[in-house]
């Protein structure tokens, strides 16, 4: 799995405004800010990501995903 596969995943699950992810293949950081988050918890937030991994998450396809989820006000406040 490249960057990209991962981030086409998560996208086709989820709403992006932006999506950045790398990693080794194995160990993934990604940044997603999305307008699907307002309102959730940073556990519910992520919850919603893994969703989009199904089950590649359980079959170590994904072994580890980290990540910094934002809804869009909370990335304009972040500096770039």
């Amino acid at each position: 799995m490249t960057s990209d596969d991962l981030q086409t995943i998560i996208s086709a699950g989820l709403v992006c405004q932006h999506i950045q992810v790398q990693g080794d293949g194995r160990h993934w950081e990604a940044i997603i800010v999305s307008p699907e988050f307002e309102g959730m918890r940073a556990i519910r937030r992520h919850q919603r990501v893994y969703a989009t991994l199904g089950a590649r998450m359980h079959t170590d396809e994904v072994h580890a995903l980290s990540m910094k989820t934002f809804t869009p006000a909370e990335w304009a406040l972040q500096p770039h």
